[in-house]
Protein backbone atom coordinates (compact mmCIF):
# COMPACT_ATOMS: atom_id res chain seq x y z
CA UNK A 1 0.00 0.00 0.00
CA UNK A 2 1.28 3.46 -0.91
CA UNK A 3 2.05 5.77 2.01
CA UNK A 4 0.97 9.38 1.45
CA UNK A 5 2.22 12.33 3.50
CA UNK A 6 0.49 15.73 3.51
CA UNK A 7 2.90 18.62 4.02
CA UNK A 8 1.94 22.06 5.29
CA UNK A 9 4.26 23.89 2.91
CA UNK A 10 3.47 27.39 4.16
CA UNK A 11 4.26 26.85 7.86
CA UNK A 12 7.49 27.60 9.70
CA UNK A 13 9.98 30.43 9.62
CA UNK A 14 11.04 29.72 6.02
CA UNK A 15 7.93 28.27 4.38
CA UNK A 16 8.16 26.84 0.83
CA UNK A 17 11.86 27.74 0.45
CA UNK A 18 12.56 24.86 2.88
CA UNK A 19 9.50 22.60 2.76
CA UNK A 20 9.44 22.10 -1.03
CA UNK A 21 13.16 21.22 -1.48
CA UNK A 22 12.90 18.91 1.55
CA UNK A 23 9.92 17.17 -0.06
CA UNK A 24 11.81 16.70 -3.34
CA UNK A 25 14.87 15.29 -1.54
CA UNK A 26 12.66 12.96 0.49
CA UNK A 27 11.04 11.53 -2.64
CA UNK A 28 14.46 10.90 -4.17
CA UNK A 29 15.27 8.67 -1.19
CA UNK A 30 11.80 7.06 -0.87
CA UNK A 31 10.64 6.09 -4.36
CA UNK A 32 7.50 4.35 -3.04
CA UNK A 33 6.21 7.40 -1.14
CA UNK A 34 3.67 9.96 -2.35
CA UNK A 35 3.55 13.55 -1.08
CA UNK A 36 0.69 16.05 -1.07
CA UNK A 37 2.03 19.61 -0.93
CA UNK A 38 -0.54 21.91 0.65
CA UNK A 39 -0.36 25.67 0.25
CA UNK A 40 -0.81 28.56 -2.12
CA UNK A 41 -0.61 27.00 -5.57
CA UNK A 42 0.83 30.05 -7.31
CA UNK A 43 3.76 29.96 -4.86
CA UNK A 44 4.33 26.20 -4.91
CA UNK A 45 4.01 25.40 -8.62
CA UNK A 46 7.06 27.41 -9.82
CA UNK A 47 9.21 25.64 -7.21
CA UNK A 48 8.17 22.31 -8.70
CA UNK A 49 8.72 23.21 -12.34
CA UNK A 50 11.33 20.50 -12.89
CA UNK A 51 9.14 17.91 -11.16
CA UNK A 52 5.82 18.81 -12.77
CA UNK A 53 5.43 15.33 -14.28
CA UNK A 54 6.23 13.40 -11.12
CA UNK A 55 3.05 11.47 -10.33
CA UNK A 56 4.19 11.07 -6.72
CA UNK A 57 3.77 14.81 -6.09
CA UNK A 58 0.41 16.53 -5.86
CA UNK A 59 -0.48 20.12 -4.96
CA UNK A 60 -3.61 20.93 -2.96
CA UNK A 61 -4.41 24.62 -2.84
CA UNK A 62 -4.95 26.36 0.51
CA UNK A 63 -5.42 30.12 0.45
CA UNK A 64 -4.60 30.94 4.09
CA UNK A 65 -1.50 30.71 6.32
CA UNK A 66 -1.39 30.36 10.10
CA UNK A 67 1.13 32.88 11.46
CA UNK A 68 3.85 31.71 13.82
CA UNK A 69 2.63 34.10 16.53
CA UNK A 70 -1.09 33.69 15.84
CA UNK A 71 -3.55 32.70 18.57
CA UNK A 72 -4.29 28.95 18.31
CA UNK A 73 -7.97 29.52 19.08
CA UNK A 74 -8.28 32.18 16.37
CA UNK A 75 -6.45 29.99 13.87
CA UNK A 76 -8.85 27.15 14.66
CA UNK A 77 -11.98 29.30 14.35
CA UNK A 78 -11.11 31.72 11.58
CA UNK A 79 -8.71 29.99 9.19
CA UNK A 80 -10.54 26.96 7.91
CA UNK A 81 -8.66 27.10 4.59
CA UNK A 82 -5.17 27.39 6.08
CA UNK A 83 -2.49 25.06 4.74
CA UNK A 84 -2.27 23.48 8.19
CA UNK A 85 -6.01 22.79 8.43
CA UNK A 86 -6.29 21.52 4.86
CA UNK A 87 -3.34 19.13 5.35
CA UNK A 88 -4.95 17.69 8.49
CA UNK A 89 -8.31 17.41 6.73
CA UNK A 90 -6.61 15.22 4.11
CA UNK A 91 -5.51 12.86 6.89
CA UNK A 92 -9.02 12.78 8.35
CA UNK A 93 -10.52 12.07 4.91
CA UNK A 94 -8.09 9.21 4.29
CA UNK A 95 -6.38 11.00 1.39
CA UNK A 96 -3.12 11.14 3.38
CA UNK A 97 -1.65 8.88 6.05
CA UNK A 98 0.15 11.62 8.02
CA UNK A 99 0.64 15.37 8.19
CA UNK A 100 3.88 17.32 8.75
CA UNK A 101 4.03 21.00 9.69
CA UNK A 102 6.70 23.43 10.89
CA UNK A 103 4.01 25.95 11.76
CA UNK A 104 2.66 27.41 14.98
CA UNK A 105 2.91 24.66 17.63
CA UNK A 106 -0.18 25.68 19.61
CA UNK A 107 -2.26 25.96 16.45
CA UNK A 108 -1.09 22.58 15.17
CA UNK A 109 -2.01 20.92 18.46
CA UNK A 110 -5.42 22.61 18.62
CA UNK A 111 -6.32 21.94 14.99
CA UNK A 112 -4.95 18.38 15.09
CA UNK A 113 -7.07 17.56 18.12
CA UNK A 114 -10.17 19.18 16.63
CA UNK A 115 -9.84 17.59 13.18
CA UNK A 116 -8.42 14.14 13.98
CA UNK A 117 -10.04 13.59 17.42
CA UNK A 118 -8.63 11.58 20.31
CA UNK A 119 -8.06 7.84 20.38
CA UNK A 120 -10.41 5.81 22.64
CA UNK A 121 -8.89 5.51 26.09
CA UNK A 122 -6.54 8.48 25.65
CA UNK A 123 -7.36 11.73 27.44
CA UNK A 124 -4.70 14.06 26.03
CA UNK A 125 -2.28 14.14 23.09
CA UNK A 126 1.46 14.32 23.85
CA UNK A 127 4.44 15.47 21.81
CA UNK A 128 7.02 12.69 21.53
CA UNK A 129 10.44 13.29 20.01
CA UNK A 130 13.88 11.64 19.88
CA UNK A 131 16.95 12.84 21.78
CA UNK A 132 20.56 11.68 21.25
CA UNK A 133 22.24 9.50 23.89
CA UNK A 134 25.60 7.77 24.30
CA UNK A 135 23.85 4.56 23.22
CA UNK A 136 22.02 6.04 20.23
CA UNK A 137 18.81 7.87 21.10
CA UNK A 138 15.80 7.87 23.38
CA UNK A 139 12.22 9.11 22.97
CA UNK A 140 10.83 11.60 25.48
CA UNK A 141 7.29 12.84 26.02
CA UNK A 142 5.55 15.08 26.71
CA UNK A 143 7.66 17.87 25.18
CA UNK A 144 5.18 20.67 25.77
CA UNK A 145 1.61 19.79 24.85
CA UNK A 146 0.40 19.40 28.47
CA UNK A 147 1.76 21.62 31.23
CA UNK A 148 -0.12 19.77 33.98
CA UNK A 149 -0.70 16.02 33.93
CA UNK A 150 -2.24 13.41 36.18
CA UNK A 151 -0.72 10.01 36.86
CA UNK A 152 -3.11 8.32 34.40
CA UNK A 153 -2.00 10.68 31.64
CA UNK A 154 1.66 9.77 32.21
CA UNK A 155 0.75 6.08 32.01
CA UNK A 156 -1.00 6.69 28.70
CA UNK A 157 2.05 8.58 27.43
CA UNK A 158 4.29 5.65 28.32
CA UNK A 159 2.06 3.14 26.52
CA UNK A 160 1.87 5.25 23.37
CA UNK A 161 5.59 5.99 23.19
CA UNK A 162 6.57 2.38 23.88
CA UNK A 163 4.25 1.30 21.08
CA UNK A 164 5.81 3.88 18.75
CA UNK A 165 9.34 2.68 19.50
CA UNK A 166 8.36 -0.99 19.20
CA UNK A 167 6.75 -0.32 15.81
CA UNK A 168 9.29 1.98 14.18
CA UNK A 169 12.49 0.55 15.68
CA UNK A 170 11.33 -3.08 15.88
CA UNK A 171 12.12 -3.46 19.58
CA UNK A 172 9.87 -6.07 21.13
CA UNK A 173 9.92 -4.66 24.68
CA UNK A 174 11.36 -1.13 24.77
CA UNK A 175 12.34 0.08 28.23
CA UNK A 176 10.31 2.88 29.82
CA UNK A 177 11.42 5.23 32.59
CA UNK A 178 9.87 8.22 34.31
CA UNK A 179 11.84 11.45 34.70
CA UNK A 180 12.39 12.20 38.39
CA UNK A 181 14.72 13.92 40.86
CA UNK A 182 16.14 10.65 42.18
CA UNK A 183 16.40 6.95 41.41
CA UNK A 184 14.72 5.85 44.65
CA UNK A 185 11.00 4.98 44.59
CA UNK A 186 10.26 7.42 47.43
CA UNK A 187 11.52 10.41 45.40
CA UNK A 188 9.33 12.80 43.41
CA UNK A 189 6.04 14.60 43.86
CA UNK A 190 2.78 12.76 44.40
CA UNK A 191 1.83 12.69 40.71
CA UNK A 192 5.17 11.22 39.63
CA UNK A 193 5.13 8.61 42.39
CA UNK A 194 1.56 7.63 41.52
CA UNK A 195 2.45 7.46 37.82
CA UNK A 196 5.47 5.28 38.60
CA UNK A 197 3.14 2.90 40.45
CA UNK A 198 0.80 2.69 37.47
CA UNK A 199 3.68 2.16 35.04
CA UNK A 200 5.13 -0.55 37.28
CA UNK A 201 1.76 -2.35 37.45
CA UNK A 202 1.25 -2.17 33.68
CA UNK A 203 2.59 -4.60 31.11
CA UNK A 204 5.28 -2.12 30.06
CA UNK A 205 8.99 -2.86 30.49
CA UNK A 206 9.28 -0.23 33.22
CA UNK A 207 12.81 0.41 34.56
CA UNK A 208 11.91 2.98 37.24
CA UNK A 209 13.01 6.54 37.81
CA UNK A 210 15.44 8.27 35.45
CA UNK A 211 17.29 11.38 36.61
CA UNK A 212 18.13 14.23 34.25
CA UNK A 213 21.61 12.95 33.46
CA UNK A 214 20.14 9.53 32.69
CA UNK A 215 18.36 10.93 29.64
CA UNK A 216 21.64 11.19 27.73
CA UNK A 217 23.11 8.06 29.29
CA UNK A 218 20.42 6.13 27.45
CA UNK A 219 18.93 4.58 30.58
CA UNK A 220 15.57 3.99 28.86
CA UNK A 221 14.17 3.81 25.33
CA UNK A 222 11.24 5.97 26.46
CA UNK A 223 11.25 8.69 29.13
CA UNK A 224 7.91 9.92 30.43
CA UNK A 225 7.27 13.35 31.99
CA UNK A 226 4.71 16.14 31.90
CA UNK A 227 4.93 18.84 29.25
CA UNK A 228 6.28 21.50 31.58
CA UNK A 229 9.25 19.40 32.70
CA UNK A 230 9.79 17.93 29.23
CA UNK A 231 9.87 21.28 27.47
CA UNK A 232 12.22 22.80 30.06
CA UNK A 233 14.54 19.78 29.78
CA UNK A 234 14.48 19.97 25.97
CA UNK A 235 15.14 23.71 25.75
CA UNK A 236 17.84 23.53 28.44
CA UNK A 237 19.58 20.76 26.50
CA UNK A 238 19.38 22.71 23.26
CA UNK A 239 20.76 25.83 24.95
CA UNK A 240 23.61 23.89 26.54
CA UNK A 241 24.52 22.31 23.20
CA UNK A 242 24.58 25.71 21.50
CA UNK A 243 26.72 27.19 24.29
CA UNK A 244 29.23 24.33 24.15
CA UNK A 245 29.49 24.54 20.36
CA UNK A 246 30.00 28.31 20.50
CA UNK A 247 32.58 28.05 23.30
CA UNK A 248 34.47 25.33 21.45
CA UNK A 249 34.67 27.44 18.30
CA UNK A 250 35.90 30.43 20.32
CA UNK A 251 38.58 28.38 22.05
CA UNK A 252 39.92 26.93 18.79
CA UNK A 253 40.14 30.44 17.31
CA UNK A 254 41.96 31.91 20.32
CA UNK A 255 45.49 31.88 18.81
CA UNK A 256 47.63 30.18 16.16
CA UNK A 257 48.36 27.18 18.40
CA UNK A 258 44.69 26.48 19.03
CA UNK A 259 43.97 26.90 15.30
CA UNK A 260 46.58 24.24 14.54
CA UNK A 261 44.99 22.01 17.19
CA UNK A 262 41.65 22.50 15.48
CA UNK A 263 43.10 21.37 12.16
CA UNK A 264 44.54 18.25 13.79
CA UNK A 265 41.22 17.46 15.47
CA UNK A 266 39.02 18.33 12.48
CA UNK A 267 37.91 14.75 11.72
CA UNK A 268 36.98 14.14 15.37
CA UNK A 269 35.07 17.42 15.52
CA UNK A 270 33.20 16.66 12.29
CA UNK A 271 32.22 13.20 13.54
CA UNK A 272 31.06 14.70 16.84
CA UNK A 273 28.99 17.31 14.99
CA UNK A 274 27.37 14.70 12.75
CA UNK A 275 26.50 12.45 15.68
CA UNK A 276 24.84 15.15 17.75
CA UNK A 277 23.45 17.32 14.94
CA UNK A 278 20.04 18.44 16.26
CA UNK A 279 18.66 18.42 12.72
CA UNK A 280 18.83 14.62 12.69
CA UNK A 281 16.36 14.49 15.59
CA UNK A 282 13.82 16.95 14.20
CA UNK A 283 10.15 16.01 14.23
CA UNK A 284 7.93 15.30 17.25
CA UNK A 285 4.84 13.13 16.80
CA UNK A 286 1.62 14.24 18.46
CA UNK A 287 0.57 10.87 19.92
CA UNK A 288 -2.97 10.10 21.05
CA UNK A 289 -4.87 11.17 17.94
CA UNK A 290 -6.79 9.16 15.34
CA UNK A 291 -4.18 10.15 12.79
CA UNK A 292 -0.51 11.07 12.57
CA UNK A 293 0.48 14.72 13.02
CA UNK A 294 4.19 15.61 13.17
CA UNK A 295 5.58 18.93 14.41
CA UNK A 296 8.85 20.15 12.92
CA UNK A 297 10.94 22.94 14.43
CA UNK A 298 9.82 26.24 12.97
CA UNK A 299 13.41 27.17 12.09
CA UNK A 300 14.16 23.83 10.41
CA UNK A 301 16.33 23.81 7.30
CA UNK A 302 15.97 21.36 4.41
CA UNK A 303 17.83 18.54 6.19
CA UNK A 304 15.87 18.96 9.42
CA UNK A 305 12.47 19.18 7.73
CA UNK A 306 13.32 16.13 5.64
CA UNK A 307 13.87 14.20 8.86
CA UNK A 308 10.46 15.31 10.13
CA UNK A 309 8.90 13.92 6.93
CA UNK A 310 10.80 10.67 7.47
CA UNK A 311 9.45 10.43 11.02
CA UNK A 312 5.89 10.80 9.76
CA UNK A 313 6.53 8.28 6.98
CA UNK A 314 7.93 5.66 9.38
CA UNK A 315 5.00 6.08 11.77
CA UNK A 316 2.49 5.70 8.94
CA UNK A 317 4.32 2.76 7.34
CA UNK A 318 4.39 0.91 10.66
CA UNK A 319 0.73 1.59 11.46
CA UNK A 320 1.50 3.26 14.79
CA UNK A 321 -2.04 4.53 15.42
CA UNK A 322 -3.56 1.08 14.89
CA UNK A 323 -0.93 -0.50 17.15
CA UNK A 324 -1.64 1.97 19.95
CA UNK A 325 -5.34 1.17 19.75
CA UNK A 326 -4.66 -2.56 20.02
CA UNK A 327 -2.15 -2.17 22.90
CA UNK A 328 -4.20 0.03 25.21
CA UNK A 329 -6.56 -2.62 26.65
CA UNK A 330 -3.65 -5.02 27.30
CA UNK A 331 -1.33 -2.59 29.05
CA UNK A 332 -3.56 -0.52 31.32
CA UNK A 333 -3.66 -2.20 34.78
CA UNK A 334 -7.03 -3.15 36.25
CA UNK A 335 -7.75 -1.23 39.48
CA UNK A 336 -7.57 -3.48 42.56
CA UNK A 337 -11.20 -2.71 43.40
CA UNK A 338 -12.34 -4.26 40.11
CA UNK A 339 -10.22 -7.40 40.18
CA UNK A 340 -12.69 -9.25 42.38
CA UNK A 341 -15.77 -8.19 40.40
Amino acid sequence: MTTRIAIDCMGGDHGPSVTVPAAIHFLAEHPAAHLVLVGQEDVLRPLLASHARDSRLRIVHASEIVGMDESPSLALRNKKNSSMRVALNLVKAGEADACVSAGNTGALMAISRFVLKMLPGIDRPALCGPLPTVKGHTHMLDLGANVDCGAEHLLQFGIMAATLVAATEHKERPTVGILNIGAEEIKGNEVVKAAAGLLRASDLNFVGNVEGDGIYQGEADVIVCDGFVGNVALKTSEGLAQMLASSLRSEFKRNWLTKIAALIAISVLNNFKRRFDHRLYNGAILLGLRGISVKSHGSADVLAFGNAISRAYDAAENRVVERIISCLPQMIPVPAALESV
